[in-house]
């Protein structure tokens, strides 16, 4: 029956694919996937066109980043709460709610006949009068200009509005207070332009963004830093731009182009960069170092690991040397590597707290517990690589984190243990509804 129904949307034109496909990319992570690599998969599957593929991303990314909100409109109308309902349901509805309550250009008639036609043509054949009465009637209240009651405690109530695990929303009023929290939190759902870091061996901001204008995609050069661009009129495959090909740039957010600078590496210096994977870092350091040194990039993952070397050959750098190794044992493993550092960047294993906008689905990932695992694996990664830095060798430590236990908190203690590391300086970078960029942390230190 469902290979019947594909074959009919396939030659449909009321957007009915690209829904079907927004609703496996949901039952994906619902069963334990990434979104970015099960969105990939489903889009490789189907075949879309460039606007169906922005509809169905929009709407996968979307229902997933809105899950807490989506699940307080079904407990509101279901007669049963939303951790009870059949999964393959709860998730239908997620994504007709989404179209509803956050996409204003789709009528609430095609968000609602869609979504009950899915449910016709794929396994919930009787439970799509459900479908269609649970998302009227929560039309008909969002209409009307009305919401659904909120709960008192601010930090309840920014999770349920902002759609975020509630331990989180009473860390950031702890960290932050409620003002500031909230603008954090906003940012959390701002679908996020991307940045590109243009690769300065074979062009400049200036140059590329006149070559996408002439294409007709828009992009703007970014304050404070030097290679960035950002381009916000383009939803297709990012390899189909001009000058992927050749080289000439990389996706690479703001806040992390901040980060290799920060080491100051010049040419023929001897560079470790000990959790490289994908290497956008690792090339940054050899495109600032004029490709002229030893760079060392290390991961424990031989898959992603991988990708080094593919980005390094795309953008045209062979300063790179790649290693499959856990970095805590680097030591053990190559004891002529004491001392022999003057640059090690540590862009560590974090919770990734400050980037729930571009990754929908980390946000439901993380909790306290892993939090305080992660803590441990960065305090340990920190020791481990301390003997490999120089004499007035500098260390970058980074994460995409706004949890200070990984952050300053993490430094602090390090400093504790090392009476010769000084830290020079370290910055948390937080998100807010204003401008774009990750959360970020970094700070520098160096081996007296």
């Amino acid at each position: 029956m469902e290979a019947l129904f594909l074959s009919k949307l396939k030659g449909s034109t009321s957007g009915l694919l690209a829904r079907k496909a927004a609703w496996d990319v949901l039952q994906a992570v619902s069963a334990g996937a990434y979104a970015d690599i099960a969105l990939d998969r489903v889009l490789k599957k189907y075949s879309l066109n460039d606007v169906d593929r922005a509809l169905t991303t929009e709407i996968a990314y979307g229902s997933i980043r809105q899950m807490k909100l989506l699940d307080s409109w079904v407990d509101y109308f279901g007669k049963q709460p939303s951790y009870k309902q059949p999964p393959l349901l709860r998730l239908l509805l997620h994504l007709g709610l989404y179209q509803i309550l956050k996409m204003d250009r789709i009528p609430s008639s095609a968000a609602i006949n869609t979504s009950v036609e899915l449910a016709k043509g794929c396994q919930l054949v009787k439970l799509a009068p459900v479908v269609n009465g649970l998302l009227r009637a929560a039309d008909r209240l969002y209409r009307s200009g009305k919401e659904i009651p909120l709960p008192e405690k601010i930090s309840e109530r920014l999770a349920q509005e902002q759609s975020l695990p509630i331990w989180l929303t009473q860390e950031l009023i702890h960290w932050k207070g409620e003002t500031a929290a909230e603008s954090i939190a906003i940012a959390f759902n701002k679908v996020p332009f991307f940045d590109l870091r243009v690769n300065r061996f074979c062009s400049t901001p200036l140059a590329l963004k006149n070559e996408l204008h002439e294409v007709g995609i828009e992009s703007n050069c970014i304050d404070g830093v030097p290679d960035g661009l950002e381009v916000n009129t383009y939803s297709g495959d990012v390899r189909k731009l001009p000058g992927y090909k050749q080289g000439k740039w990389c996706v690479q957010d703001r806040s992390s182009q901040w980060v290799a600078p920060l080491l100051e590496p010049c040419p023929h210096d001897r560079v470790l960069d000990a959790c490289a994977a994908p290497g956008c870092k690792s090339t940054h350091l050899a495109e600032l170092m004029n490709d002229q040194g030893e760079i060392w990039a290390v991961d424990r993952s031989h898959s992603r690991l991988k990708r080094v070397l593919e980005n390094a050959a795309r953008l045209g750098v062979n300063s790179i040397n790649t290693m499959h190794a856990d970095s805590s044992n680097l030591l053990q493993e190559n004891p002529n590597w004491e001392g022999y550092f003057q640059r090690i960047l540590v862009d560590a294993p974090c919770s990734g707290l400050g980037t729930l906008a571009r990754n929908p689905d980390a946000r439901w990932r993380m909790s306290p517990v892993k939090v305080e695992e992660l803590v441990l694996l960065q305090a340990k990664l920190l020791k481990s690589v301390i003997p490999l830095l120089a004499p007035g060798g500098r260390l970058v430590y980074s994460t995409c984190t706004l949890h200070p236990k990984e952050n300053c908190q993490q430094i602090k203690n390090l400093l504790s243990t090392f009476s010769k590391l000084k830290l020079l300086n370290q910055k948390q970078i937080w998100p807010n509804s204003k401008s774009s960029g990750d959360g970020f942390y970094i700070a520098v230190l160096e081996l007296i």
